[in-house]
């Protein structure tokens, strides 16, 4: 393993041995994937996936993600082998255990050699913990009742080896700077039940980035955890740091470990996609933004042809309003994944997307329906944008057509965004839509996955004006929430506050848009916040929202986002 002076390892059958130590060659094989050599990388690891755990787990890695690209049950099926054979041979070889035991007993053993079988010991129950977080998503996307029970119990093992190699390596990174910097004798290291003899700082670095990695992703993801969630994390045991979790991510993105690169991807996409989507920053729709860019200048030079780092060029550009630039990296991107079909369709999500924001709904049309023809995520949701974007240019007679569609592709019955998708295009499956109507329910879409900040003062303004232009009783409230929300990014709070009373007040819209009472509540309760004045009615209509609702499309989603407020407002205001 890392740190290691023996030979390089070699495989029973008598293979010629590994070119470079087995830390470095996953590394080299994991950024041989950023750099869009998906396949090469593959063939590596597949070609030394029995010379050692770290390997192995490599060659998993890329099924799981190969998997996880595509959906197809036979590629998960394969992942879920790949991961259980890496877990079993972690397991199976706990010589390192073993000897560690021996190697206290019999003084007259090498401390080095126990040591190293104390790093390779803590290396392979990293491994394990790995596969058990990537068997958990596998088993979480059956969406099954018994999968989601199975993957939180399988998560709660994983957290817990997480937790202790941690406290463990930290342990022994201590020892090794009080032996550097004191020159403890042997017999002291021993009285510490540790045998520091032969560590060397850069393995202990390089575990240290091992689990960090798996370490910080449980601190930040849980930290975003609602609180109605947070009775079920708390009885699994699970922590929930967001300082703590972007800290360990940051120390593994530096570390020369293989995940090192997952970590930076980790980061970036917390930064750019999950504290904007989720507002976990209030209303500054642009934090994140400096963290993100700091961390794409300083690797973006490794990764010169790496589709996924360009994709988060194109999101950060997005943030910044600059949606031209934002379609010149996502087209950019899409042209460097030619050999990886879900990467692709991730761009097009964001062209058409970005092509929504600018209003050209015949772009994001096409880039709509080639995910619907093409995408095996969600087939039903695509439909629905397709519709949305197709109605919204004219053809309301074609838009028609997909709108019936979405119902027969409706297939992920707890899913919410199917949901929210079957139950939008119903209307228009019995009755033709309007140019008008579509156009609002596209600039529905873009509030309701926190796109309207993203979009330029005169699309705003022009976003305005067909929402005024929409002249149908179902739909005042929605309006008026649409409304509230644009005069919010256009910066005129008196008007947006006046719009969200309007729809938080709209009882008609209890049958048709459940969702928009407890949203308007919300977004009203977040700009009572800004008001030193009005922040006790502002915590008041977010508590509101929180408990006062139930059973309206996209309930969690708005829990985090109201968790989140509530959260910063403690921050600023001591309770």
């Amino acid at each position: 393993m890392a740190g290691s002076e023996q030979p390089p390892p070699r495989r029973e059958d008598g293979d010629a041995p590994l070119p470079i130590e087995d830390a470095e060659l996953a590394l080299a094989g994991i950024n041989m994937l950023l750099n869009n050599g998906f396949r090469e990388s593959d063939q590596l690891f597949k070609k030394y996936r029995n010379h050692s755990p770290l390997m192995s787990f490599g060659a998993s890695f890329v099924s799981f993600l190969n998997a996880m690209m595509t959906f197809e049950e036979e590629k998960m099926q394969l992942a879920c082998d790949d991961l259980k054979a890496t877990e079993k041979l972690c397991e199976s070889e706990e010589a390192g255990v073993i000897e560690t035991i021996k190697n206290k007993i019999k003084k007259n053993v090498d401390g080095r050699k126990s040591t190293l079988s104390m790093i390779d010991r803590l290396q392979r129950q990293i491994i394990v913990a790995d596969c058990q977080v990537y068997l958990a998503v596998l088993s979480f996307v059956k969406q099954e009742l018994s999968a989601y029970i199975k993957g939180g119990w399988i998560l709660r093992k994983a957290w817990k080896i997480y937790n202790k190699c941690y406290t463990d390596i930290n342990t022994l990174q201590e020892i090794y700077q009080k032996k550097t910097q004191e020159s403890l004798t042997s017999d002291a290291a021993n009285d510490n039940h540790i045998a520091a003899e032969g560590v060397t700082e850069d393995s202990l670095n390089r575990l240290k980035g091992a689990v960090s990695f798996g370490y910080g992703l449980f601190h930040l993801c849980i930290s975003m955890v609602p609180p109605n969630l947070l009775k079920i994390i708390n009885l699994l045991g699970f922590p929930g740091d967001r300082l703590q979790g972007l800290s360990s991510l940051m120390y593994a993105s530096e570390s020369k470990d293989m995940k090192a690169p997952l970590a930076t991807l980790a980061l970036l996409w917390y930064h750019t996609v999950v504290r904007p989507f989720f507002a976990l920053d209030g209303s500054d729709n642009k934090a994140g933004l400096k963290e993100a860019k700091e961390i794409l200048a300083k690797k973006e030079s490794a990764y010169p042809n790496s589709s996924l780092f360009m994709f988060f060029k194109g999101r950060i550009q997005r943030l910044e309003c600059q949606i031209n630039s934002a379609l010149t990296s996502f087209h950019t991107a899409l042209e460097l994944a030619t050999d990886q079909r879900e990467i692709q369709h991730v761009c097009l999500y964001e062209i058409g997307w970005c092509s929504m924001i600018e209003m050209n709904f015949k772009d994001a049309f096409e880039s709509f329906e080639r995910l619907k023809n093409e995408s095996r995520w969600s087939q039903c949701y695509y439909a629905y944008l397709t519709a949305v974007c197709q109605g919204a240019t004219g053809d309301v007679s074609g838009a028609q057509n997909v709108f019936k569609e979405v119902q027969k592709l409706f297939k992920r019955k707890n899913n919410q965004i199917e949901q929210f998708s079957v139950k939008k295009a119903e209307r228009f499956r019995k009755q033709m839509p309007t140019k008008e109507l579509c156009v609002l329910a596209s600039i529905e879409v873009l509030y309701l996955w926190k796109a309207l900040p993203n979009c330029s003062l005169s699309n705003l303004q022009h976003m305005s004006q067909a929402c005024q232009d929409v002249d149908d009783a179902s739909a005042v409230g929605l309006r008026n929430l649409l409304l509230g929300a644009i005069h919010k990014c256009l910066g005129n709070s008196e008007d947006a506050v006046q719009f969200f009373q309007q729809a938080a007040k709209d009882e008609l819209c209890r049958q048709n848009n459940l969702y928009v009472q407890p949203y308007a509540c919300y977004e009203l309760g977040c700009l009572l916040l800004d008001n030193p004045e009005t922040v006790p009615r502002g915590k008041t209509l977010l508590l509101q929202a929180k408990e006062e609702f139930t059973g309206y499309d996209f309930e969690n989603r708005l829990h985090v986002r109201i968790h989140a407020a509530l959260a910063s407002l403690r921050e600023v205001v001591p309770q």
